[in-house]
């Protein structure tokens, strides 16, 4: 249900709007001048505000205008029955979605309400739209481990070594991955990523390299693998180290030969791909333990880097903080939330076996639950094991 603030100095003005809009299915708040106004703008979110102009404390103007730098996706309309056409368009420059005469005409109110909702959730779809498409997330950090990833990834991404990064869950190795093909010679063609513990290891060979219809009982037409969706640009094998040994071998002559053979056919296919490999297991272990080929580590691993645990980099916290309350604030539709220096201590106190990714989900997590602004014992109790 759309939650709509009512400021106004008169009561039955507020009552009025109040009832209106409550049979309209929305629901309200109310504040009898900018000041109170201000400050439950400033501690609850809003899908729209309605706002007398002439208050006192604070009138409608100034209010707008905090209002619209604190959070500018929160449309505001003003109702003042002192108002002119020199008012109108002050307030609509000062960033005003529309402005209404007292008393209200209530079916322009209700349609300027509806467009301004429209507006709103446009406005956010967009937004979501946009983060789907946007270039590659950036790789937040100025520990030492970061800079020499960074350094590194320059260096690599120009050329078409294959990389094998290592790391744990959760740590940003597929980050490292997209960066190392937006970088690279190839980022005009595609980054094809196969999650190699997702599949089960009898589809992992048609997965990778395709099949001929009626090879198998299941496939009714040919299907084009991953190898050749992948020509021309990067091929992003994750989870390497659960690949079967049967599919290893064929991988291998791939990286061997650049030619692949699909499921069920005979025809070498050509293919142009660069092949960036990850995974959180350690590879030389599974040599020993016959699961996983010593050549194939080889042809994989011509350039090695490893991305550090966060508890590794335990002073990135910090930053990737500060990155994440933006993120989220953009994804809501509201002003980022502050979080105080104690409350980062605990966080970087905090063992982080989830990594990066957990780091991501305890920040939204205290986004929603915690007050105005973050604190240490927000932490404690949100986060922290009791």
């Amino acid at each position: 249900m759309p939650n709509i603030l009512i400021v106004d100095d008169e009561r039955a003005i507020r009552n009025v709007l109040k009832d209106i809009l409550g049979n309209e299915g929305y629901k309200t708040d109310e504040a009898a001048d900018g000041e109170e106004g201000w400050k439950k703008f400033s501690a609850t979110t809003y899908d729209l505000v309605l706002c007398d102009i002439k208050m006192p404390k604070l009138d409608g103007l100034e209010f707008l205008q905090k209002a619209t730098e604190a959070n500018p996706d929160v449309p505001v309309i003003m109702i003042s029955g002192h108002g002119n056409i020199e008012t109108a368009v002050e307030a609509v420059k000062k960033g005003a979605f529309d402005y209404i005469s007292k008393p209200p005409d209530l079916n322009r109110l209700l349609i300027t309400i509806r467009n301004a909702m429209d507006k709103n959730t446009l406005v956010k779809e967009t937004k979501v739209l946009k983060r789907k498409v946007s270039k590659v997330q950036e790789i937040i950090g100025e520990s030492d481990a970061i800079q020499k990833i960074k350094a590194t990834i320059e260096k690599v991404a120009p050329t078409d070594a294959r990389v094998l990064v290592t790391g744990e869950n959760g740590s940003g190795k597929e980050l490292v991955a997209r960066w190392i093909h937006e970088k690279s010679n190839r980022n005009a063609g595609p980054l094809v990523e196969v999650n190699c513990a997702a599949i089960p290891g009898e589809l992992i060979e048609s997965e990778l390299f395709g099949h001929e219809k009626g090879s198998f009982t299941s496939a009714i037409k040919q299907r084009i693998g991953k190898f050749e969706q992948a020509s021309g640009g990067t091929l992003f094998l994750d989870e390497i180290g659960d690949m079967s040994l049967s599919a290893q071998a064929k991988v291998l002559r791939a990286l061997q030969e650049g030619k692949i053979t699909r499921v069920g056919g005979d025809k070498e296919i050509a293919v142009d791909v660069r092949v960036v490999a990850a995974t959180n297991k350690d590879l030389l272990k599974e040599v020993e333990e016959k699961n996983f080929r010593l050549d194939l580590y080889h042809r994989l691993g011509v350039i090695l880097i490893h991305v550090p645990s966060l508890n590794e980099r335990r002073s990135d916290i910090p930053l990737l903080v500060e990155k994440f309350l933006a993120d989220i604030a953009e994804e809501y539709g509201q002003a980022a939330k502050e979080i105080d220096k104690k409350a980062i201590e605990a966080l970087q106190q905090h063992n982080w076996t989830g990594n990066i990714r957990e780091l991501r989900n305890v920040v939204e997590r205290l986004v929603i639950l915690s007050g105005k602004k973050i604190t240490a014992d927000d932490v404690n109790t949100y986060v922290l094991p009791k």
